[in-house]
C-alpha cells in the first residue's frame, strides 16, 4: 500500500491572490496551525530573486530569507519546503540544505523548458534538498512527450514527480490516463504527485481518485486551506485531511486547520474572491488560458455565444500560453463577419441623406438633461438615433446595434411591440431574429483607433457616406476621469484606470478629426469628446 503524504501550498499557491502579503502574523499563525496539525508537507511560498525581502510576503529572494521569517518556529515532524518557477531564482541563491531551513524545493516548469529545469533540480538535488519535479500543465503533454518527461525523471531520481492541472481541465479518466502512466514508467521509489485546480469543481473528487489507485509508491497530494488558490482555487486541505483520517487511518488534527482558516483566511476571503466561478469554468470547457476569457469578457461588445466560438478557434499551440495579440486578432477577426449589404445601404441612404440627425449615447447625461434633450427634439424635424442602447421617455426612429452583448441586455425591449424604431445592426451581432438593417461591421471600422469597433465612430462613419445634415449628439459623456459612473444603466459599465479612460477619450477625439467631422458635430450635452 501507498504511504500518502498530504501537502499545504496555502501560502504559496494563495499568494497568487494577495500577492503573497498575508502579514508576517498571519504567516507565522499559518505555519504554526498546519504544524499542529501535523501536515506532511507544508509549502511555505516562493524563491523568486526578483522580489525583494519582504518579512509581510511569502514571496522570497533566497532561501536565507525563509530562514529569517521561519526560521525560530518549530517545524514538528513537518517536512518544510518551498517552490522555484524555474528560471526566477539562480542556483547562487540557494544554500546548502544544512544550512537552510527548508527540506525540499519544488520546481515547476512548462514542457518546452523541461529539460533544463531538470537540469537545475540536478543542481538543487546535490545541495542536499528534496527534490520535487512539477510538470505544469500536464495536459499540454503528448504520450510521447510524457514519456520522455517520465525518462528524464528517472535520470534525476527526485523525492516525487508531480502532475499539475495547471487550469483546472481534467476529468477522472484523463487525470487516471496520466497518474497510470507515471506510476507504471517511474522508478519504485520515486513519489508520484498531483496538485489541482477548481475549474470543474472537480480538484477534490480527483484527489480521491488519484488516492483510490492504491500505488505501491510514496503519493503526494496537494490542497490549500479553504481551497485558497489560483483561478478557481485549490482541492481544500481541510476535506482531504478529513477523507484522510476516515479512509486511511491518518491523524491529521482538523481543529488546527479549521482555525486558521477562521483566523486568518476569512478576513482574506471577504476581500479577495477565490474558487469556481464562470470565466474559469469557460476557460476550461475550451481547455484554454483563463486570460483570453477575461480579455474577451472586457470588451462587454461579446455574448456568451461569441466568446465560446472565438475560444474555439484558438489552436492546440496557443491555447495554454496567453498571447494578448493574438487573441485581439481572432477577436477582430470573429467580429468581421460578412454581409452583402448593399440593398440596406441604398435603402439607408434614402432614407437618410441630407437629413439632420439627433444622436443619442448611453451616457448618463441622457437621464439628467431629458428635458433639454426633448425640447431640442421638438424644436425640428430630427431622425433620433440611438446608439447600442433604447432610451426611456425618448422617442427614436433608429437604434444602430453594434455590440452583441448589448443586444442580449435589451432583446425585451427592442421586442416590445410599441417600439416604433427600427435596428440598424453591424453584421458581428448574432441574433436568432431578423433585423431592418445589417451592415458589413468591418466597412465600418477605424482601423487607427484604440478602440477599432468603437460605436460612435462607426455611426459617425456611415453618417458621413450617407452625407447627413446637421449632427447634435446628446448622451455621449465620454469616459470620467474620476470614479463615478458613466453610463445610464450599470449593466453597461467599464472598468478602467484613470489612465486609460483619458487614453479612450483622447482616442474617440482623434477619431473625429480623422473623420473630418469636428466641426459638423454639436454635443449638446457635457462630453470629454467636444472639440
Amino acid at each position: 500500500m501507498s504511504e500518502i503524504k498530504l501537502l499545504d501550498c496555502t501560502m504559496r499557491d494563495g499568494g497568487y491572490l494577495n500577492d503573497w502579503k498575508f502579514g508576517h502574523d498571519n504567516l507565522i499563525n499559518l505555519f504554526e496551525r498546519l504544524v499542529s496539525a501535523e501536515m506532511d508537507i507544508i509549502e511555505v511560498g516562493f524563491l523568486d530573486e526578483r522580489r525583494d525581502f519582504d518579512p509581510d510576503r511569502s514571496i522570497m529572494p533566497d532561501t536565507e530569507s525563509v530562514g529569517r521569517i521561519f526560521g525560530s518556529l518549530d517545524r514538528g515532524t513537518s517536512m518544510i519546503v518551498g517552490m522555484i518557477d524555474y528560471g526566477t531564482c539562480e542556483i547562487s541563491r540557494i544554500q546548502p540544505c544544512q544550512e537552510s531551513f527548508l527540506d525540499g524545493i519544488r520546481v515547476i516548469f512548462k514542457k518546452h523548458l523541461r529539460r533544463e529545469a531538470i537540469d537545475f533540480c540536478r543542481k538543487l538535488k546535490g545541495l542536499g534538498y528534496q527534490v520535487f519535479a512539477q510538470a505544469v500543465s500536464i495536459t499540454s503533454y503528448t504520450d510521447e512527450e510524457f514519456r520522455d518527461l517520465i525518462h528524464l525523471v528517472n535520470e534525476l531520481q527526485p523525492f516525487a514527480m508531480s502532475l499539475v492541472d495547471t487550469y483546472g481541465l481534467l476529468y477522472e479518466n484523463s487525470l487516471l490516463h496520466y497518474f497510470c502512466m507515471a506510476d507504471e514508467g517511474l522508478s519504485p521509489e520515486i513519489g508520484l504527485g498531483y496538485h489541482a485546480h477548481n475549474n470543474f469543481q472537480l480538484a477534490y473528487a480527483n484527489c480521491i481518485a488519484a488516492l483510490g489507485r492504491n500505488l505501491s509508491r510514496t503519493v503526494v497530494v496537494d490542497g490549500t486551506l479553504y481551497g485558497m488558490g489560483k483561478s478557481a482555487g485549490n482541492a481544500p486541505v481541510e476535506l482531504l485531511a478529513t477523507y484522510l483520517n476516515e479512509q486511511f487511518g491518518k491523524r491529521y488534527q482538523i481543529s488546527q486547520l479549521l482555525e486558521a482558516i477562521d483566523v486568518t483566511l476569512l478576513d482574506i476571503y471577504r476581500n479577495v474572491h477565490w474558487g469556481y466561478s464562470f470565466t474559469f469554468f469557460l476557460s476550461a470547457s475550451n481547455a484554454c488560458h483563463p486570460n483570453y476569457v477575461t480579455y474577451l469578457q472586457d470588451k462587454k461588445k461579446l455574448s456568451v455565444k461569441s466568446i465560446n466560438e472565438i475560444l474555439s478557434s484558438i489552436t492546440e499551440e496557443k491555447k495554454l500560453m496567453y498571447d494578448q495579440n493574438y487573441i485581439e486578432e481572432l477577436y477582430l477577426e470573429y467580429q468581421k463577419k460578412d454581409c452583402d449589404d448593399r440593398k440596406d445601404l441604398r435603402k439607408l441612404q434614402e432614407r437618410l441623406s441630407g437629413r439632420d440627425i439627433l444622436l443619442l449615447g448611453p451616457g448618463k447625461s441622457v437621464e439628467t438633461q431629458r428635458d433639454k434633450i426633448l425640447e431640442r427634439q421638438r424644436s425640428k424635424d430630427y431622425t433620433v438615433i440611438s446608439v447600442n442602447f433604447v432610451p426611456e421617455g425618448i422617442a427614436c426612429d433608429y437604434v444602430f446595434l453594434s455590440n452583441a452583448k448589448r443586444y442580449v441586455q435589451m432583446s425585451t425591449r427592442l421586442s416590445d411591440r410599441t417600439l416604433q424604431a427600427r435596428v440598424i445592426a453591424t453584421s458581428n451581432v448574432t441574433a436568432t431574429d431578423s433585423f431592418d438593417y445589417v451592415l458589413r461591421y468591418r466597412d465600418l471600422l477605424d482601423e487607427e483607433a484604440l478602440i477599432a469597433d468603437n460605436p460612435m465612430l462607426m455611426l459617425l462613419k456611415l453618417l458621413k457616406q450617407f452625407g447627413v445634415g446637421e449632427i447634435v449628439c446628446a448622451g455621449f459623456d465620454g469616459y470620467s476621469v474620476v470614479q463615478k459612473p458613466n453610463y445610464i444603466n450599470p449593466n453597461m459599465e467599464y472598468s478602467y484606470s484613470t489612465e486609460t479612460a483619458q487614453a479612450i477619450n483622447r482616442d474617440v477625439i482623434e477619431g473625429i478629426r480623422r473623420l473630418g467631422m469636428e466641426e459638423r458635430l454639436e454635443f449638446m450635452t457635457r462630453s470629454y469628446y467636444d472639440v
